[in-house]
Parts: structure tokens; sequence; C-alpha cells
């Protein structure tokens, strides 16, 4: 399965790679020599830290390369009114009797604490393309789901969020 991801989430990707090959790598690096210099290994817990952490900024860089290798570059095709990628929702939960705001991200950006929700998660599958005062049905699931009003709809071109995990 290919992320879904904007040409900006690829170049802070790719941000991230290059700081983490240039600088991260060559601290980690120095940090498991000098912790190494300290003796004996099998009782050494800075050089048992060094090398988690270098291991670590690894894995990540692979990570981010892998995924702006497979990503599938896509861009905001809504109109002004509609519902659209990185723009903020206001929903009446008709289930709940409140209303909650959501901004529509692409999977990398969403977070859940902050109420970023991903154009991938259901809700936002369910929101997209559709205009204030629309009645969306939201399934969970094949058999439960809750209805939601869309009170307002926020335009935004800002993608300068940082990328989960930088």
């Amino acid at each position: 399965m290919y992320d879904r991801l904007t040409k900006r989430d690829i170049e802070k990707m790719e941000e991230e790679i290059e700081h983490r090959k240039l600088v991260v790598r060559k601290q980690a690096l120095e940090d498991v020599k000098e912790a190494r210099a300290h003796g004996d290994l099998s009782e050494n817990f800075e050089y048992k830290a060094a090398k988690k952490f270098k291991n670590e900024n690894e894995s990540r860089i692979r990570y981010l390369e892998k995924m702006v290798k497979t990503a599938h570059v896509i861009e905001d095709e809504s109109e002004q009114d509609e519902v659209g990628l990185n723009d903020t929702v206001v929903l009446y939960i008709e289930e709940d009797d409140c209303e909650e705001t959501y901004k529509i991200v692409t999977t990398i950006r969403c977070n859940v604490l902050e109420n970023k929700i991903s154009i991938e998660s259901p809700m936002g599958k369910a929101l997209l393309k559709h205009k204030r005062g629309d009645r969306v049905y939201i399934a969970l699931n094949d058999t439960s789901g809750y209805y939601a009003v869309i009170r307002e709809v926020k335009k935004s071109d800002d993608e300068s969020e940082k990328i989960s995990g930088y």
C-alpha cells in the first residue's frame, strides 16, 4: 500500500533524512566512539544507550526513505466550499449533542491528540468533498457509525506542520 502524501510532506521527509544523515548520524557515531573508550562494554550503560540511539536513527532514515520512494503524490482538488486536504472542519455530532473541530491531513501528519485526522481514516473519507450544512454518516465499521453535520469549513493552504516523529 502506498501512502498518499503531498509534495510538501515529501520535501519535509527529505529534509529530515538529510538532517539525520549529516548531523544526527555524525553525533551518534561520535557518542558510540566516546562511550566505547570508557572501558568494559558489558557494563557500560552509556555505550548501550549510544548504540540504541544510533540504531533508532538509522531505522528512522530507512523508514523515511521507504516512505518517499513508495509515496503516491496527491494534491487538494476540492472546491472552495468543499472539505479538502488541510482544511479545518467544525462538526456537530448529533449523538453526543456537541461540536468538534478537526483538521484533515495526510496520513503522516495525523495526530488524534491534536484533532488532526487522516484522509484515510473513516471520518476523513466521509468528510472529503462534502459542504457546509451536509449531514454525513461516519462508519466506524460494517455495523456501526454515527451522523455529523458539517457546521463550518475553514480552507487552508498551510502544510507547515511537522511530520510525526520529527
